[in-house]
C-alpha cells in the first residue's frame, strides 16, 4: 500500500487524481477544460476515495465485518440497575445508607439505597436477566452483545457527550461518524454518508456532537426528521426542471470563478459537492423515508400502529435506519424522541415515569429494527450501538431520582461480527463501579472501528502538525466482544 506523507489521507492508496492530473493544478485544469463546472464535480468526486477507488475496497486495514453502523443513543443516562444490570443487593439495602464509598455527583441531593420498581426476568438461551422495562429487546438477547463495564471519564451532560460522540470531552473534534465516512467514503452518490435522524431531542452540546471539525465538510452529519419531509427544500420550489437547472448552472459559474481566482478551498469543494449531492437527494430522499410501502406485518412489528406516539416517532426512525443501510449509509445515529413530562431519560426525579415512558418508547422499535434487519440478512454487516453518555447512581437523589455515574454502566452492540447471546463485565454487587472486564470509550471506538475494517491506530488526519486520530492516543480493541 503506498503511502502518501503530504496528504491527510495517510492510511489510504495514493487518490487516483494524484496519477491522472500529473503536471496540471486544479486551476490549470479548470482554465483548460471545456466544461469548467463538471471539472469542478470531477475533481470533488475524485477527492472522495468512495468514488475514486469504487467503495474504498483496497483501503481497508483488514478484513471488516460490519459495512455500516446504526447508533442508537439514549440521550440522558439510562440507569444501569433498573435496565440490564440487576443487583439484588439494592433490594436488601433498600432505604438504608449506602454501603460503599459515594464518588463525586453532579448533584448534592444524596439519598438512600434504591432498589429498582422493575423486576427482572430471565431471557434466552442462557437466561440472561433483563428488566421488565424491555421486554421487547429481552426476547432478542440471543442476538445481543451486553456490555456492564462501561466506563466514561465525565459525569455532566455537555462533556460526557462530546466523549461519546468524539472520544473528547469538549467541542471541537469530529464525530465518529465523521470518522467513519473519512475512513470508508460512501456507498450511495444520492444520500449522505452520516445521517443523523432526529426524534425531537438534540443532545446537550449541540451539533458538534455531529460535526466534522478540521475534517473535510462533506463528512459531517446531515440531520433528517422522520416523516414524509425529512429535511428543508427536498421538494424543488421551481415550476420546472429547466427552472432548477438554470439555477445550478448560475451557481457552477459562480463558484467555477471563485475556484479560479482563489485555488482549492475546502469550504467552497464542500459546498459544491453538497449542491451535488442535495439535489440527487430530491430524487433519493422521498423513496428512503416511504415507510408507507412496507408491509402491515412490518409496519406492526416496529410499533407504527402504538397508541403512544413517541414508540411511532421512534418506530419510524428505526424503519427508516433500516432503509438507509440497504441502500448503502454509512452510519445512521437515532436521538430521542420528545415526551411530554419527561427529561430525556435524565431521572434526577419520578425514575419510574420518566424510565418508565422512555423504555415505552424504544424498547418495541429496537426489537423490531433488530428482527427486520435480521430477516433481511442485514444483521451480520450492520453494527448496532445503543448506549448513553453513562449510567446512574444505585442510591437516590433526593428520595425517587437517581443521579449521574459513569463509573460502571451497560451499553449493547449486535450483528456486525459481534458475539450474540454474550454478557461481557461486570460491576460491584451495588451496579456501581465496573470491577471486571472494564471497557472505556476509547476502548468502544476502537473496536467499533476494527469491525469496520480500520485500525484505529492508523485512521489519521493531519492538522495542526499532529496525525489527529478518534482515539487520540488511548484505546484497545476489546477482541472478547467479537465473534
Amino acid at each position: 500500500m503506498e503511502m502518501n506523507r503530504r496528504s491527510p489521507h495517510r492510511f489510504a492508496v495514493r487518490p487516483f487524481h494524484e496519477k491522472s492530473t500529473a503536471g496540471l493544478s486544479r486551476r490549470e485544469l479548470l482554465r483548460r477544460s471545456a466544461n469548467g463546472f463538471g471539472a469542478v464535480a470531477l475533481s470533488a468526486l475524485l477527492r472522495d476515495p468512495a468514488y475514486s477507488k469504487g467503495v474504498l475496497t483496497t483501503g481497508f486495514h483488514h478484513r471488516p465485518r460490519a459495512k455500516r453502523v446504526i447508533f442508537l443513543y439514549m440521550d440522558g443516562g439510562v440507569s444501569q440497575v433498573d435496565s440490564f444490570d440487576p443487583k439484588p443487593r439494592l433490594a436488601r439495602d433498600h432505604g438504608r445508607r449506602f454501603g460503599t464509598k459515594i464518588e463525586p455527583t453532579q448533584f448534592d441531593n444524596i439519598g438512600s439505597t434504591l432498589k429498582s420498581p422493575w423486576e427482572f426476568r430471565p431471557y434466552g438461551q442462557d437466561g440472561t436477566l433483563v428488566s421488565d422495562m424491555f421486554p421487547h429487546i429481552g426476547r432478542c438477547i440471543d442476538d445481543i452483545c451486553l456490555v456492564r463495564s462501561m466506563v466514561s471519564e465525565f459525569s455532566e451532560h455537555q462533556t460526557a457527550n462530546y466523549f461519546l460522540h468524539t472520544c473528547f470531552g469538549v467541542q471541537g473534534r469530529p464525530s465518529i461518524g465523521a470518522w467513519v465516512g473519512y475512513g470508508l467514503g460512501t456507498e450511495n452518490r444520492s444520500l449522505p454518508g452520516y445521517i443523523v435522524i432526529n426524534g425531537g431531542l438534540i443532545p446537550s452540546g449541540g451539533l458538534d456532537n455531529f460535526g466534522n471539525s478540521f475534517l473535510p465538510a462533506t463528512y459531517q452529519g446531515t440531520i433528517f426528521r422522520p416523516g414524509d419531509k425529512p429535511v428543508a427544500n427536498i421538494e424543488p420550489r421551481e415550476l420546472t426542471a429547466e427552472s432548477q437547472l438554470s439555477k445550478l448552472r448560475l451557481l457552477r459559474k459562480l463558484d467555477r470563478g471563485v475556484l479560479e481566482r482563489f485555488g482549492e478551498s475546502d469550504a467552497l469543494e464542500s459546498a459544491i459537492a453538497n449542491y451535488e449531492v442535495a439535489y440527487r437527494m430530491q430524487m433519493s430522499v422521498p423513496d428512503v423515508v416511504s415507510v408507507n410501502s412496507e408491509s402491515h406485518a412490518t409496519r406492526k412489528l416496529y410499533g407504527l400502529e402504538s397508541d403512544f406516539e413517541p414508540t411511532r416517532i421512534f418506530a419510524t426512525q428505526c424503519l427508516v435506519a433500516r432503509r438507509m443501510v440497504e441502500r448503502g449509509v454509512r452510519f445512521v445515529e437515532l436521538t430521542c424522541p420528545r415526551i411530554q413530562g419527561c427529561d430525556r431519560w435524565d431521572a434526577h426525579v419520578r425514575l419510574r415515569k420518566n424510565h418508565g415512558d422512555n423504555a415505552r418508547a424504544v424498547d418495541q422499535p429496537i426489537a423490531g429494527l433488530i428482527t427486520d434487519l435480521k430477516n433481511h440478512g442485514l444483521l451480520d454487516e450492520t453494527l448496532i450501538v445503543w448506549s448513553g453518555e453513562f449510567g446512574r447512581t444505585p442510591f437516590a437523589q433526593g428520595s425517587d431520582g437517581r443521579d449521574h455515574s459513569p463509573f460502571g454502566f451497560s451499553i449493547f452492540l449486535a450483528g456486525g461480527g459481534v458475539k450474540s447471546g454474550f454478557v461481557y463485565g461486570a460491576t460491584d454487587e451495588f451496579g456501581y463501579r465496573a470491577i471486571e472486564n472494564k471497557v472505556s470509550m476509547y476502548d468502544l471506538h476502537a473496536t467499533i472501528l476494527h469491525l469496520l475494517g480500520l485500525d484505529h491506530e492508523r485512521l489519521t488526519y493531519r492538522f495542526s502538525g499532529r496525525d489527529m486520530r478518534l482515539t487520540d492516543v488511548h484505546g484497545e480493541v476489546v477482541h472478547d466482544l467479537i465473534a
